[in-house]
């Protein structure tokens, strides 16, 4: 669907994209087309659910942040001052005025506000296909509030409505265990109207919305409900882990057998750091480049989102995944010299001679600018993923065999030999898996803490106060000072 993500100027003035309003809620339209009357046809509900897509465009910044806070990586740069709220963040001295969760909050806000307006007037026109259109609502209004509950825990709750400027005193932050209902109920109507395969690439499925359900439950630890749902997406049919793992994050790697969920990506039209939501290419993928690169294969990038050692020790000799993941700048430079061919970089700061290897920018992969609009895909949801969810949700339900066999399947890819614990070091023995099969991909802050490991793995971690992130302190002025502050902020 990279084609159908490219901006629609009629979208552009329906909703206003939040970098430039005074708060998260705030939808004025930016012209006078009147945002009530724009239902009129079966493409207007299309058009609308193409701008709640377009929202995923800017979770490139949940990614590198997901990163930057756990102890997989650093985040680098050029210099200690470069980018203050991801150093922050990764020090573990963030505060509520930083501004790089302020915009997580507002970009995942208005991808709600953009399901929410469909929903707003969903009786306004019957056509065949408008549940499909809801299904694919639903499911971009949960996976946004997941990353809010994610990160912020208690957040606001607009469901079905968008809110207005005036409006937001009358929406107090909902309990987490409120939010996660919600993110349920709208996974499971999206699963029971949407099909098992779609016709354009990156819009959802069934499987994807029976996946974060899934992701959603373990979040939770309700492991007897999460388990049915995984084993029936991997009992599908649908998905298999993809066998290549060398070339699995490269363009030619995009929407295969193993991608239950992707963000389409597409290098057509520039950007600028103005809108950096507006983009439509990743940007992660310019920021975790090496930093003044000259040579072949790759392009230079800004350094951010540096591997550490730890996590290079991690892997076993004979682990295949190593070299995708993590790109070795030395070891390449000294490959390329005894082929004769030069290669020169700049250290960054922080610098480990370690790159993110799964997103990083390569050579006729971007136009315009290469490090904002770089056109790879983002691995949402991986089949990968999805087993190994639904084998730590076996070993909570202590169905250890079952367990097994989803972690040594995932091992298999890898060239790895099979498992053979029980118990808590077979709990131990997932946990870590998924550390090594989805590095890069920023979930790894989210396990820890879920698992309550968070405190003992990453540097300057407060127990207690870092397993959230303050809620913007400018969001709660603005609501009237009705917000509780999280613990510790």
């Amino acid at each position: 669907m990279k084609a159908t993500y490219n901006r629609i100027l009629i979208l552009i003035a329906l909703f206003s994209v939040q970098s430039c309003s005074e708060s998260f809620l705030d939808v004025e339209p930016i012209n006078q087309i009147n945002s009530e009357n724009f239902f009129n046809s079966e493409d207007d509900y299309q058009q609308a659910l193409i701008g709640t897509y377009d929202l995923l465009a800017s979770t490139y910044l949940n990614v590198i942040m997901g990163e930057i806070a756990s102890d997989n990586t650093l985040c680098g740069g050029e210099n200690a001052n470069d980018v203050p709220g991801w150093q922050e963040i990764d020090d573990m001295r963030h505060n509520a005025a930083n501004d790089q969760l302020r915009n997580l909050w507002n970009w995942m806000y208005a991808g709600i506000n953009r399901a929410n307006y469909i929903f707003e007037f969903q009786d306004k026109l019957d056509f065949n296909g408008k549940e499909q259109i809801l299904g694919q609502a639903a499911f971009l209004r949960a996976y946004y509030y997941f990353e809010l509950v994610k990160w912020f825990g208690d957040v606001p709750l607009a469901v079905d409505e968008r809110v207005n400027f005036n409006d937001i005193a009358s929406y107090p932050r909902a309990r987490t265990s409120e939010v996660y209902a919600q993110i349920e109920a709208d996974l499971a109507y999206a699963a029971s109207v949407l099909p098992l395969r779609q016709d354009d690439a990156g819009r959802v499925t069934k499987g994807a919305a029976q996946s974060l359900l899934g992701k959603a439950l373990v979040y939770q630890e309700k492991y007897a409900e999460a388990a049915p749902v995984l084993d029936e997406v991997i009992n599908s049919g649908v998905y298999d882990l993809y066998t290549d793992f060398s070339t699995l994050f490269l363009q030619q790697g995009e929407n295969n057998i193993e991608s239950v969920f992707e963000v389409q990506y597409s290098n057509i039209q520039g950007a600028g750091f103005g809108c950096l939501q507006c983009s439509e290419g990743n940007v992660a993928v310019g920021f975790s480049g090496v930093r003044g690169y000259n040579g072949p294969i790759y392009q230079s990038g800004f350094s951010f989102n540096v591997p550490v050692q730890d996590l290079v020790d991690q892997y076993t000799p004979g682990d295949l995944r190593l070299a995708p993941t993590i790109f070795d700048i030395e070891a390449f430079q000294a490959a390329q010299a005894a082929l004769g061919v030069e290669v020169t970089y700049s250290e960054g700061y922080e610098h480990t001679g370690y790159y993110n290897h799964k997103y990083i920018p390569r050579s006729g992969e971007s136009f315009q600018d290469p490090n904002l609009t770089n056109a790879t895909n983002y691995r949402a949801i991986r089949f990968a993923d999805v087993l190994l969810l639904a084998a730590e949700a076996h070993r909570a339900l202590d169905n250890d065999e079952t367990a097994l066999t989803y972690l040594n399947r995932v091992r298999a890819r890898a060239g790895l030999a099979p498992v053979a614990a029980g118990g808590t070091a077979l709990t131990d023995a997932i946990l870590q898996e998924r550390r090594l099969e989805l590095a890069g991909e920023g979930h790894r802050f989210f396990d820890l803490v879920r698992t309550g490991r968070a405190a003992d793995a990453i540097p300057n971690f407060t127990a207690g106060k870092n397993e959230l992130f303050p809620i913007p302190l400018v969001e709660i002025e603005l609501a009237g000072n009705i917000w509780e502050q999280n613990p510790g902020y």
